[in-house]
């Protein structure tokens, strides 16, 4: 049993007014975690249909069935603490976010992957405004599922990274946006959860790069791979193989990244787990 978040939704039955309540098993769902790279979970309540939730104009993951619907909410590494608030139909729910200090890491790598060169430069803005278009991807998700944790896609010791302030040349840069799992090149890499692959490529800092689309908004990214096994348009099940372990990209040796977004935002692929 876990904390789950509740508040009284008019129309869809009768919860509690906003508190900490156990209120059914999610241990189906992510850990609940309403931090800064967390996942905050929101009871809806009961409905016929799937109530729409909005951070902001984001669309959230609604999951659950008519019984009971919760939104999961992907909270920024940038979000600040205080109170927050999705939209739900004419409704404003607010919750928590609570504090999360997180290490820092000081890094050496190659000049080049710190001090682009013009033609780099280019190169990095022209993938970045590709991968924005990809982390928008929403799509509904299977209402049918009832399971949204994910398996790791790859055995390996897997290092407390997500959220880290990196320094990498005695330069700082954004916290680090995923999970690092140590493993030897060329070992495969499965699909955390059922999903169609919606891009691949070789990018400058991310190196080979698959991306997953699990449904509501839920992606997966796992990068520096050596080798990649499949293509946009092609639907995977969990543990079948999107590619290798390699060092492709801004990397100081073979592992894998691991990246998990949630309506747009990264958040720590360990609450899946």
């Amino acid at each position: 049993m876990l904390q789950r978040r509740t508040f009284l939704a008019a129309g869809w039955g009768s919860l509690a007014l906003p508190s900490w309540a156990i209120t059914e098993n999610t241990e189906n769902l992510p850990r609940d975690s309403a931090v800064p790279g967390g996942v905050a979970a929101i009871a809806l309540g009961a409905s016929n249909e799937a109530p729409k939730a909005l951070a902001g104009t984001i669309p959230l993951l609604v999951v659950g069935n008519p019984k009971g619907w919760t939104a999961l909410v992907g909270i920024p590494l940038s979000a600040k603490t205080g109170t927050a608030s999705i939209t739900v139909g004419d409704r404003k729910i607010p919750y928590a976010i609570a504090a999360k200090r997180y290490a820092e890491q000081r890094l050496t790598v190659a000049p080049k992957h710190v001090d682009l060169s013009p033609d780099d430069l280019a190169r990095y803005e022209r993938e970045r405004a590709h991968l924005k278009t990809v982390m928008a991807t929403f799509t509904p998700p299977d209402r049918s599922r009832t399971q949204w944790r994910m398996q790791a896609p790859v055995e390996g010791r897997r290092s407390d990274s997500f959220g880290m302030r990196r320094i990498f040349n005695g330069q700082s840069r954004n916290p680090h946006s995923g999970m690092d799992i140590a493993a030897a090149t060329g070992t495969p890499i499965l699909a955390p959860m059922d999903g169609v692959v919606i891009d691949t490529g070789d990018y400058f800092f991310n190196g080979n790069t698959v991306w997953v689309d699990h449904g509501g908004g839920l992606l997966s990214m796992v990068c520096h791979l050596s080798s990649i096994a499949v293509q946009a348009g092609d639907r995977v099940r969990t543990g079948d193989g999107l590619g290798a372990v390699g060092a492709t990209g801004r990397a100081t040796g073979p592992h894998l990244h691991w990246s998990v977004l949630l309506n747009r935002a990264m958040v720590d692929p360990a609450l899946f787990l």
